[in-house]
């Protein structure tokens, strides 16, 4: 899959926003995303972009949020370079028929600051479907407290199929 139109960690993707990932995720459940492997924020920035063994997606605080982060794992998974993945409205990651359960499991995270134990099922670019699953989802806290996006984990998944 392409990386960034730079070839390099993406802008969304830099040692401020890894900081606000981690943090915000520990800060809500209380647990860390992952086990630090790192020696500075940027070089978490990084693993969390390119070597991460999970899936991590970020939107926006719209009324209609649209991606801004995708790690390459979520980038293999749904089918989307970083340039089609980022600007694209999350609602479109699944199907018009499974909105009503991915619009149940937002609503759970806007009401508690994160919701955990998810599974679900997704749409490729191509317009398979595949599950997701093991799936925690928190609000992107800034220092203040303001909330600038959702980001979203997702441990396991299976492979595409055509949709039934």
């Amino acid at each position: 899959m392409a990386d960034s139109p730079s070839g390099t960690l993406p802008a969304a993707g830099g040692a401020a926003f890894a900081e606000l990932l981690l943090s915000s995720h520990l800060a809500l459940t209380g647990r860390p995303l992952c086990p630090p492997r790192w020696a500075s924020p940027l070089e978490a920035a990084h693993w969390l972009y390119a070597d991460a063994p999970f899936g991590l997606l970020a939107h926006g605080t719209g009324p209609d949020p649209t991606f801004f982060y995708a790690n390459r794992t979520a980038q293999q998974c749904f089918g989307y370079p970083w340039e089609e993945f980022t600007g694209m409205p999350s609602r479109l990651s699944a199907s018009a028929r499974r909105q009503e359960d991915r619009d149940t499991f937002v609503r759970s995270v806007n009401e508690h600051g994160f919701a955990d134990g998810y599974n679900g099922l997704r749409r490729t670019r191509s317009g398979d479907e595949f599950w997701i699953k093991d799936v925690t989802m928190w609000d992107l806290l800034d220092p203040e407290g303001n909330r600038q996006g959702q980001a979203a984990v997702f441990r396991d998944w299976s492979p595409p199929q055509k949709p039934r």
